[in-house]
């Protein structure tokens, strides 16, 4: 049977979680960085499943990671390189997930740059979907990696007031670590130019500033967000000289936080546009390299869920064609493009 603390087939993104589902995750996950840390870092728990990376994108850390958590739970992995595969031929993404489908995998892990096409994907294939980034839309697991080193550090996440910096317009990763703060009860502000406020988002419950002294000002955790260029079509940003003066993190802009704020960013840095290399290594207030460990438990975590969900759903006979189960309707609905 599916686990009942967590009855999803897929992972598409952290809208219609629920505060127990999210904790539920982070337990698990938590549990897993002890593994991580100790001497034997391997088990058996997906020992003959298959886990696919299918990245539609570039990445290193991501996929590097989801790689080291399948290896970490016994689980056999499989690297697609779409650069060399049929989708350059022509193949459509449809085809692609009948493809799969055909070679019974157990989860696939899926990026692609746009929104909505890891859930299109979910939805043609028995295996369990995690997404790794789509589009603007959604990364669900980066949300819960960053929650769970906050809940870490912090004890807690409800009643943190939390700032989200940058690039807020073309970040998934903004999306998904708003959404689940506030439903785990955390303050949220974005702090951005006017250019990259994704229209409409105060309607969510986030706080909009665009000035960064008054929108750190007696924060608990400060979020640098990568300045996507490779999303912009036009001139959202005067110059990268600008950008870092009015948004970038430095000490002085710090100096508005509370003095235990915590320091985070998703990755890759670009350091001297995002935020300054002396805050970005200060080794009592930043947490990116913690950010990138529980990554890997996080992944674990949710890897082990989604197999033995999907393993649950098949031997009951579900098909591909028509697994519309309740648990899975409230997840993924692909968001608008840049929110």
């Amino acid at each position: 049977m599916r686990d009942p603390a967590f009855p999803h087939r897929h992972l598409l993104g952290i809208e219609g979680l629920t505060p127990a589902e999210i904790n539920y995750l982070l337990d698990l996950s938590d549990r897993y960085v002890g593994v991580n840390r100790g001497p034997e870092k391997t088990s058996d728990a997906l020992r003959g499943r298959t886990i696919v990376n299918l990245f539609f994108e570039n990445s290193t850390r991501t996929r590097t990671s989801f790689e080291l958590a399948a290896k970490r739970l016994g689980a056999n992995v499989i690297n697609m390189q779409v650069e060399t595969s049929s989708v350059v031929k022509g193949e459509t993404l449809i085809d692609t997930a009948v493809t799969l489908n055909a070679m019974h995998p157990d989860v696939l892990a899926v990026r692609h740059p746009d929104s909505g096409a890891v859930k299109l994907l979910a939805d043609k294939v028995n295996c369990g979907v995690v997404n790794g980034g789509d589009g603007s839309h959604e990364h669900p697991t980066q949300a819960l990696l960053d929650a769970l080193t906050i809940r870490r550090r912090k004890g807690r996440l409800s009643g943190l007031l939390v700032a989200i910096c940058g690039d807020v317009l073309h970040s998934r990763v903004a999306r998904s670590n708003f959404l689940l703060l506030l439903t785990m009860g955390a303050r949220v502000r974005i702090i951005a130019p006017r250019t990259l406020i994704p229209s409409g988002v105060d309607r969510l419950g986030v706080e909009v500033f665009t000035d960064m002294t008054a929108g750190l000002k007696d924060v608990d955790i400060v979020m640098m967000l990568r300045v996507q260029s490779e999303r912009m079509r036009g001139s959202f940003i005067p110059s990268v000289r600008e950008y870092f003066h009015f948004f970038g993190l430095d000490r002085a802009k710090l100096g508005q936080a509370k003095p235990d704020a915590l320091i985070m960013h998703p990755g890759p840095m670009n350091r001297g546009t995002e935020i300054d290399s002396d805050v970005a290594d200060d080794v009592e207030r930043s947490v990116i390299r913690e950010q990138v460990e529980l990554g890997v438990a996080v992944r674990m975590a949710v890897l082990e869920v989604l197999a033995n969900n999907a393993s649950a759903h098949n031997a009951a006979g579900h098909n591909a064609a028509g697994h519309n189960a309740a648990a899975d309707s409230r997840q993924g609905l692909p968001g608008r493009t840049g929110t």
